[in-house]
């Protein structure tokens, strides 16, 4: 049926725009995420046909291999979408609920295969971060270069092999890298929903409320009255994303602090340390030759990269991208125990943004890119043979 004139000046020149808009992002970080795709996929390749060879040796080797993509934290959000969390151990609380509940609300769709839905949604929410992150680099920059080799980057980030995988970090990103978006275009109702929804994925998500405040102390007293309430809704937003999970616990499990004790036990994060005598000891430890996985020393090589680019978005970027940058730093050096320090360093997205500026030069950007997929399919291949932690 054709359109009539009027609906399609309903339409409108600013909605043609939006949709032309989306396709360019979609467009842009779309090789990015199927390059990754198949550099995971080959990784789970090679991991079967070591896991093959070593069987023989060690029977039952294979075994590891069991969980493919749905391996580590995949099948803790498995056991609470197709469970729930009073059937598992506690646990199972330090994972927040918003990813399980929207993959269950999903397998209905894909015949109730949990597992199919929970991939959907982290592989369909990774592709979305690309295409945010390509926006939120033409907003602030209009560098169409520099946008292109963010999203490529956002892929291709070696920690970022978990984002093919059942991992909540795809949609928490996603919902980091919009937030940020609403952030600076001033949209603060859109900038607290994206928030709340982060701090209901991953505790971290409540860091968000730094950057939310540098944004919203700019300009505030020259702001209406209601605006400065949308702004102030905006800044408590993810720490309320947080918190609203937490009360939740407290009320089915007595005991509203359980996610956050159950996390600082001693073989996850191991509580509470100064970060500098975290990284001074594993720098002890490097020098000692403690470099097996396992160690902190072993993170010590990402803690600096982290680190020097933590600088650089402090320098090139605005002041709530180094603000969010050094926060999740801290936060994450706050622990005794450094595993999956990748993974949460690289949650602040700021730094990839910092990579990507420095690396204009067409040779950087080669040379970056070749190591970063290099580097992602070693350390898919060892995490998918259970070798290292995620």
């Amino acid at each position: 049926m054709s359109r009539t004139p009027g609906a399609a000046a309903a339409a409108g020149p600013d909605d043609e725009r939006r949709g032309e808009r989306f396709r360019d992002d979609v467009h842009a970080a779309m090789p990015g995420w199927v390059t990754a795709r198949l550099v995971v996929l080959g990784a789970l390749g090679l991991a079967h046909v070591v896991a093959a060879k070593v069987d023989a040796s060690v029977p039952g080797f294979t075994d590891r291999l069991s969980r493919g993509l749905l391996a580590w934290d995949g099948r803790w959000y498995f056991d609470i979408a197709e469970r729930g969390y009073a059937a598992l151990p506690d646990e199972s609380l330090r994972f927040f609920p918003l990813y399980p509940l929207v993959a269950r609300a999903l397998s209905p769709l894909v015949a109730g295969h949990t597992g199919l839905a929970l991939l959907l949604v982290s592989n369909a929410a990774a592709l979305a971060l690309g295409a945010l992150v390509h926006r939120l680099a033409l907003v602030e920059t209009g560098d169409p270069a520099l946008a292109r080799r963010a999203a490529w980057l956002t892929a291709l980030i070696p920690p970022f092999y978990v984002l093919v995988m059942g991992y909540g970090e795809p949609l928490a990103l996603s919902l980091s890298v919009g937030c940020f978006l609403a952030l600076r275009r001033r949209r603060w109702g859109w900038a607290a929903a994206a928030g709340f929804l982060s701090g209901l994925t991953r505790p971290v998500g409540a860091i968000l409320s730094v950057p939310a405040a540098v944004e919203a102390a700019r300009g505030i007293r020259s702001a209406p009255a209601g605006e400065r309430v949308l702004r102030g809704i905006a800044v408590v937003a993810p720490m309320a994303g947080v918190a609203s999970f937490l009360v939740w616990v407290g009320g089915r499990f007595d005991d509203a602090l359980l996610p956050l004790d159950v996390q600082n036990r001693a073989h996850l994060r191991g509580g509470f340390a100064n970060p500098v005598v975290t990284v001074v000891r594993a720098a002890g430890d490097l020098v000692q030759g403690d470099v097996g996985l396992g160690h902190n020393s072993v993170h010590l090589p990402w803690v600096v990269v982290a680190a020097v680019l933590a600088v650089v978005a402090c320098r090139r970027w605005p002041a709530p991208y180094g603000a969010f940058a050094v926060t999740t730093l801290v936060v994450v050096l706050s622990a005794r125990n450094l595993g999956s320090f990748e993974r949460y360093a690289f949650g602040a997205f700021p730094l990839v943004l910092a990579l990507a500026s420095v690396t204009a030069a067409s040779w950087a950007e080669r040379l970056v890119l070749s190591v970063s997929a290099s580097l992602l399919a070693g350390y898919a291949t060892l995490a998918l043979l259970l070798y290292y932690v995620p």
